[in-house]
């Protein structure tokens, strides 16, 4: 069997980046579909009666009627990352948050959501700089692509980076379990390219360093783009807008029949079938139509009702949102008023599980990136970390009144004060900020007791009381009672007992 040729495994580096190509080639053609969509440069004139170009020509060619970003963006939205737990009964670690943020993944993190949402995939590469800094990139689907061990999900035998720099030279990097190899395309001589010899250098990670944020929810290898069911219904709301577009010159008003008139030569020239045009719209629009032939006729069709037209996109956008679990007052249906109270969070229960399902396989992603990159800076425990976890923001919107009443609910249950914190949504770095600051707190109260003594406690009641002369404290008015002390409520409370 030849290798490399007729379906063997590739062997060498070589064979490795010409049969990666090849794949990634065709991965490329499809996150370009999805992108074209979602941002807004798919052509909508293609739609379009012939009508539309001969009368609008490109007065329209940067319209838009575009869902396509609303349905990627409703969930990426929802994907924050707080922090991470490298073991689960640990709080949240603050070496693994000084990577994060090393790497600027506040934001990048983000984009590689939007990517694999939109595209189906995006990736994520583990590497150290030259000071054994561990450096996570998100890449996307349109330069990387992955090769899987045969009947394995998970295990990675390949993967492959292409791009193009400013000079126009095109570069590869290949990671292999032992090595990495880069190459770029030359010249023969013969006027052909080729990819240049291999130039290795050794993988000391053991593993391929590229890990794949996949969204999907099956146990198929191949993802899935939110936008694939979601293209051909926008196509269609984009053939009726465009066909409402047509109807609104032609037919939103009542039209005139004329008989009677003298028709056009046999054979008319350009000039007159212009000028017959002309006259045609003049009459469509003037208010009021004379004719010179006293035997001329003349009716009038009603206008076409262009509502027809918005009850027909109304229905497809229903069964986008329906489709893509999108909350129907994110499209501004029913006239755009969104919901309120425990409406507001029935209508959002898809949108939330959905944001939660793709946590789960995002978040898989995300701890194994993290697990090499402690393997690059050669902490061996958290590169073993497999109880880690993501700790995620939530993805539900409550109003700030709903979610404290909740928590102080939860509070009375026992629930600790820094789980809490979390549940508001407070990140670890700033939960971590406010034990200091209740540490300072605490101390600057006790330099104050230690200064003017502690404060008095009412020993009835337990609460705090004013020292007279102390803010807050007012002197008696003339002809009221001294107010009593706390010895003096004691004292009398003693006497009772007594009679």
């Amino acid at each position: 069997m030849t290798v490399g040729r007729l379906g063997g495994r590739p062997e060498t580096p070589l064979e490795w980046i010409n049969y990666l190509e090849g794949k990634l080639t065709k991965q490329r053609a499809a996150v370009r579909l999805y992108s074209s969509y979602y941002d807004s440069e798919n052509k909508v004139l293609s739609y379009a009666q012939k009508k539309f170009s001969e009368i609008f020509g490109d007065m329209f060619v940067g319209w838009r009627d575009n869902f396509c970003p609303l349905i990627v963006d409703s969930v990426s939205e929802r994907l924050r990352i707080q922090g991470f737990r490298m073991e689960a009964e640990e709080p949240a670690d603050k070496e693994a948050n000084e990577i994060w943020q090393r790497n600027y993944l506040d934001a990048e993190s983000n984009a590689a959501h939007i990517d694999a949402l939109m595209g189906g995939s995006s990736f994520l590469t583990v590497w150290g700089d030259e000071d054994d800094k561990a450096m996570i990139v998100p890449e996307s689907a349109e330069e990387v692509t992955v090769q899987y061990e045969p009947g394995s999900r998970r295990k990675r035998a390949a993967a492959l980076k292409w791009y193009t720099d400013d000079w126009g030279t095109e570069h590869t990097t290949l990671w292999l379990p032992d090595y990495v190899y880069t190459s770029e395309r030359v010249e023969d001589g013969e006027g052909n390219s080729r990819w240049s010899d291999p130039q290795p250098q050794p993988n000391k990670l053991g593993v391929v360093p590229v890990v794949p944020l996949l969204n999907r929810t099956r146990l198929k290898l191949t993802p899935f783009s939110e936008l694939a069911a979601i293209i051909p219904v926008q196509d269609a709301i984009n053939k009726v807008a465009a066909d409402a577009l047509v109807a609104s010159e032609f037919a939103a008003f009542p039209q005139r029949v004329l008989s009677g008139v003298e028709p056009l030569p046999e054979n008319p020239t350009a000039e007159e079938l212009e000028g017959a045009r002309q006259e045609a719209i003049k009459a469509y629009i003037d208010r009021i139509l004379t004719l010179d032939n006293p035997d001329a006729k003349w009716g009038q069709f009603e206008a076409a009702d262009l509502k027809n037209y918005v009850v027909l996109i109304d229905m497809l956008v229903q069964h986008m949102a329906s489709q893509s679990r999108v909350p129907f007052h994110y499209f501004l249906l029913n006239g755009g008023q969104a919901p309120s109270g425990e409406s507001i969070t029935a209508a959002e229960a898809g949108l939330v599980a959905k944001a939660r399902e793709r946590m789960l396989h995002f978040g898989e992603s995300w701890e194994e990136a993290l697990r090499l990159a402690f393997l690059v800076e050669g902490d061996t425990s958290k590169a073993e970390a497999y109880s880690a976890e993501v700790i995620w923001d939530d993805p539900e919107y409550r109003s700030k009144a709903q979610l404290a009443d909740s928590l102080l609910k939860m509070k009375e249950l026992g629930v600790p004060d820094k789980q809490l914190q979390e549940e508001y949504g407070y990140t670890p770095t700033q939960i971590e900020r406010f034990i200091e600051m209740r540490e300072e707190e605490m101390k600057r109260q006790a330099e104050l007791d230690e200064k003017y003594g502690p404060k008095l406690v009412d020993p009835l009641t337990g609460k705090p009381m004013d020292k007279p002369g102390q803010p807050g404290s007012k002197p008696p008015a003339r002809g009221e009672a001294k107010p009593k002390t706390a010895q003096d409520k004691v004292a009398s409370v003693e006497r009772q007992k007594a009679a």
